[in-house]
């Protein structure tokens, strides 16, 4: 192994198919890697290296064409890597050398070509710390959560040699243990342990997403303004470009955020205007056609923030409230979603009644009434009786 292969690898640290890719022994080596160890693309590569550069362009078949020229075993490792097939594995399980059928067996695993993990034994290091994540994803996939935990606490002591994938591999360990242990005050110390360690490395999508799951649960343990703040760092790094999903999820939260604290202050309308914003960024990505669950989500909130939203022009923004929600009956209907399809005629009731349109917000908000006591929910049912024992109120204006 020490004669194929330089050490540290930075495995694991950059995105797949690169964060899997094996370098071999090269000559003048040293600046390239301490880069590569430090998340950056460096400027040059010895002649070895030039197809993992161009991996990390996401050029893989540059990437394969250099590596076709090589008849080494680690080259046909790294072509596997980057174009593998069931076919190839059954080949390669029988002519590379044992040291490297560890690392054939674990990408051939995450492929989906075998359906077991490769143990760990024999190697040391980052080497080791990669094939613990793996057998860490094989416990996981089982439901033994424990054995991932612990495949995973073996692995963070593995890889200090490699900063960067231990920041990761702690980054799991956090995710793993808030998704199906709880979250818990825990998490936290791991995100901003990954976090701390990553400092500025150029990897904006991993720093991203470590600050939005460490929001999501600061956000889960109420504490709102530590939340805000993680996902304002979320999107200094996440854009809608680079990882729309986690952008709209971020600005989604952002605004739930914003709006779950008390409205005390003058000053509380600049935060109650943001999180408006940031419903308006998130919709630009949650469609009605692509994301309806989350789209359904986002528009609600975003109508519900405009009515209620301290305003010098309210009848503009309760009129586009009404409209937000006349477009939501396409996915909240009574038949499907009865209790949903409820409270967004309350809610458009109310928007309509401050508006002075009477007559259909009775209609809405009698409706709504109807389907709350229908299924139990009898102390909306009572709101709405209050609400409408106020009948007529003075129109805005």
């Amino acid at each position: 192994m020490a004669t194929m292969l330089i050490r540290p690898q930075p495995l694991g640290i950059h995105p797949l198919p690169t964060g899997y890719l094996l370098l071999p022994a090269a000559s003048a080596s040293e600046t390239a890697l301490a880069a590569l160890l430090r998340g950056e693309r460096p400027a040059e590569l010895p002649v070895e290296w030039q197809f993992y550069g161009k991996a990390m362009d996401d050029a893989l078949s540059d990437a394969m064409t250099l590596l076709n020229g090589d008849n080494s075993p680690v080259s046909h490792y790294n072509r596997f890597i980057l174009a593998g097939t069931p076919a190839d594995y059954s080949q390669l399980k029988n002519t590379l050398p044992a040291a490297l059928q560890p690392f054939l067996a674990a990408a051939a695993y995450t492929m989906g070509i075998i359906d077991q993990a490769p143990d760990a034994k024999g190697v040391d290091g980052e080497l080791r710390a990669h094939l613990l994540l793996i057998q860490a994803t094989s416990h996981l996939e089982d439901g033994n959560i424990n054995a991932a935990l612990s495949d995973l606490t073996q692995a963070i002591e593995a890889a200090t040699v490699s900063p960067l994938f231990q920041a990761q591999l702690i980054g799991t360990w956090a995710d793993i243990q808030r998704d199906n242990l709880g979250v818990n005050h825990d998490s936290v110390a791991r995100y901003r342990q990954a976090l701390k360690l990553l400092g500025t490395a150029p990897l904006p999508m991993v720093i991203g997403n470590l600050w939005l799951n460490l929001g999501t649960t600061y956000q889960e343990l109420g504490l709102l303004q530590d939340a805000a703040k993680a996902y304002q760092e979320t999107l200094r790094s996440i854009t809608r470009s680079n990882d729309p999903q986690a952008y709209a999820l971020a600005q989604n939260n952002l605004a739930l955020t914003y709006l779950a604290a008390p409205m005390l202050e003058a000053s509380d309308q600049l935060r109650a205007a943001v999180a408006i914003s940031a419903l308006r960024e998130a919709l630009t990505v949650y469609t009605q056609a692509t994301y309806p669950f989350q789209w359904a989500s986002a528009q609600l909130n975003l109508a519900n923030a405009l009515q209620y939203l301290p305003s010098s022009h309210p009848e503009e923004n309760l009129a586009e409230a009404v409209r937000l929600y006349e477009d939501l009956y396409a996915i909240r209907t009574r038949a499907n979603d009865p209790l949903g399809y409820a409270r967004v005629r309350a809610n458009q009731g109310n928007a309509l009644a401050h508006l002075g349109i009477f007559d259909h917000a009775t209609t809405n908000l009698r409706e709504a009434q109807t389907i709350f006591r229908e299924h139990g929910e009898h102390d909306a049912a009572d709101a709405i009786d209050a609400n409408l024992s106020q009948f007529p109120v003075t129109p805005l204006g």
